[in-house]
């Protein structure tokens, strides 16, 4: 499985490219921006965008996805709970100083236990709210990976002091799905570095204090 990392926009957004090495089918998770670096990048694997999945609308995880959406042709996955975001942008846009960026219709509602399925390797979509009402995480147990989205960091977790945002709700979802998975697990988070299930379990601050 070809997976490649891109830190897009100003707030370094996490990309996530999965592309299928056999079919070259591809999904692109959170494409906030610098949509021209993520053609490159599939261009030069001979990729072909299957799927978008926004793991959370906040304009830097989901800023870039109509061009995509135009460039490609590719559905867009997400949670209905954040279209009230989605719906949004200029409001977003205000708070960071930049432009608005057009908002991509939602093709497919993102909702708990669907399977998206690349070339028969399965992303399992859990509904994790708290950071957003309709944040979702990816599992791909063939990779042992999860796409976190802004749920879980290294270390951290997601801010719930956006409208929406429940600090409660997100202790419980990270909880309650992804400290189900095995402690091997990677993390990928919406910004920063990877980490793992069980590093977090055992050494995120916010976590052993709950």
């Amino acid at each position: 499985m070809i997976h490649e990392i891109l830190p897009v926009g100003a707030l370094q957004c996490n990309c996530s490219i999965f592309g299928n090495e056999t079919t070259r089918d591809a999904i692109v998770i959170d494409p906030g921006d610098d949509i021209y670096e993520i053609e490159a990048i599939l261009e030069r694997h001979g990729l072909r965008v299957t799927a978008i999945v926004i793991t959370h609308a906040h304009i830097d995880h989901i800023g870039g996805a109509q061009k995509l959406k135009q460039a490609t042709g590719a559905p867009v996955y997400m949670n209905e709970n954040d279209k009230f975001l989605s719906d949004n942008l200029e409001m977003q846009a205000a708070w960071l100083g930049v432009e608005t960026p057009q908002a991509p219709s939602i093709d497919v509602a993102a909702r708990d236990g669907d399977l998206i399925d690349l070339a028969g390797t399965g992303f399992h979509i859990f509904h994790t709210p708290g950071h957003t009402p309709g944040s979702i995480s990816l599992w791909i147990p063939d990779q042992k990976k999860v796409v976190a989205g802004d749920t879980l960091f290294f270390d951290s977790i997601g801010r719930t002091d956006l409208p929406g945002g429940n600090h409660r709700q997100e202790l419980v979802s990270i909880h309650d799905k992804l400290m189900t998975l095995p402690e091997e697990t990677v993390v990928i988070p919406g910004h920063g570095p990877n980490t793992t299930i069980g590093r977090e379990k055992s050494q995120n601050p916010f976590l052993i204090a709950r």
